[in-house]
């Protein structure tokens, strides 16, 4: 290496001294600095090899947990652009709703668990004056209701067959009242409930499997064919009880017609099956009946799914979707204007219904809550 220069244990001073007088410089800085830089070099290369290798494994990777987090398949929003349009009160093109909506509904799955949950009850026809002491005892006075907007959950099964024999019409127009609003709002709670269920499972991310069965279930319950989710939400609404009664007032009158005492039919509607009540004046070619039921809230159950559902009403419920966004609260004075095909005499059916909610005072139901049910009022009936 060094020529002259003789190899034998030395100290840097001396090896300096040496390559000194050869022409060499040999300083302690420049040492460290190259020791410095492969220390560098060293940390760049191992860096550059786990930013190679991360990429590498990234798609295997991603494919692997993907498979994973996939066991529960989303039911899909088939557009978020439509569900604000429809239900925040803004336009919405008619034949995309015609699409989605109304067709080929069974009539199985609309209304298999109102049929289905009636057969299991029986209902029991309480007399007159033991529901005017009912009444009496629960301290249940409409005036009271009117008032503090709370209304006691009595659950009656039938109307009483004196309802037709009682003289005064402001009596009986109160007793039937009685009898009918805590089963609307009991219903009207129900599909609440529903509703509160089904914003919440639209604000998740994921949904589970349980919330997947729950929407398709839901799905064939309101008669949405193609799973439309902002089709369901503006089905999923409650009735207002002022229009609730007023038809159950016009269709029964007052709780006095053949269909409401032997059927529980609180709302004249037709069916085509053998469980039903055929009009007295029906022509002999006709094939409907009006629907019966064990007990009155499966008439409830069954006239809030038809409202709900069927194509006659898809007027109703747009306007209805409309008052939730811009008012916060429901019109039934407005909403009955498209009840027009509800009866064969159409405009003029509507008119009734108005003159019916405004005579009695009807909307001042329309925000009464329901207490909680209690085994004492059940034990007491």
């Amino acid at each position: 290496m060094l020529k002259g220069v003789k190899l034998k244990k030395m100290d840097i001073k001396s090896l300096r001294k040496i390559l000194s007088k050869k022409g060499f410089l040999l300083s302690r800085k420049s040492l460290v600095k190259r020791q410095s830089s492969l220390e560098n070099l060293y940390k760049i290369s191992f860096a550059s090899l786990l930013i190679i290798s991360f990429f590498y494994i990234l798609p295997s990777s991603y494919k692997y947990f993907s498979n994973i987090f996939k066991s529960n398949p989303e039911i899909e929003n088939s557009s978020n652009q439509k569900l604000v349009q429809v239900l925040e009160g803004k336009f919405v093109d008619e034949k995309e709703i015609e699409n989605n909506t109304d067709q080929d509904l069974v009539y199985q799955e609309l209304y298999g668990e109102v049929t289905e949950e009636d057969s299991l009850e029986t209902g029991v026809r309480l007399k007159a004056s033991v529901l005017y002491q009912l009444f009496e005892d629960t301290k249940y006075k409409l005036s009271d209701v009117r008032i503090n907007k709370i209304a006691k959950p009595v659950e009656i099964g039938k109307l009483p067959y004196e309802l037709k024999d009682i003289q005064s019409v402001k009596k009986r127009k109160e007793l039937f009242i009685q009898i009918v609003l805590p089963l609307i709002l009991e219903e009207n709670n129900k599909i609440l409930l529903d509703r509160t269920k089904l914003f919440a499972i639209l604000n998740k991310n994921n949904n589970s499997k349980s919330d997947n069965e729950w929407l398709i279930k839901k799905f064939k319950q309101y008669g949405v064919t193609k799973k439309d989710i902002p089709t369901l939400k503006r089905r999923m609404d409650i009735i207002p009880p002022s229009m609730a009664i007023a038809q159950a007032a016009k269709e029964t009158g007052w709780g006095t017609s053949r269909f409401a005492l032997e059927g529980n039919a609180l709302f004249g509607q037709w069916t085509y099956t053998d469980k039903g009540i055929k009009p007295a004046a029906a022509d002999a070619g006709t094939k409907h009946k009006v629907m019966m039921f064990n007990v009155l809230k499966s008439s409830v159950r069954a006239y809030t799914r038809n409202l709900n559902t069927h194509k006659s009403y898809k007027e109703m419920r747009y306007v209805r979707a409309i008052q939730r966004d811009n008012l916060g609260k429901l019109m039934s004075l407005e909403l009955v204007d498209y009840l027009d095909k509800y009866a064969e005499t159409g405009k003029e059916y509507t008119i009734i219904l108005k003159k019916i909610i405004e005579q009695n005072s009807l909307t001042d139901f329309d925000d009464v809550k329901i207490l909680p049910n209690s085994e004492a009022v059940k034990n007491l009936i």
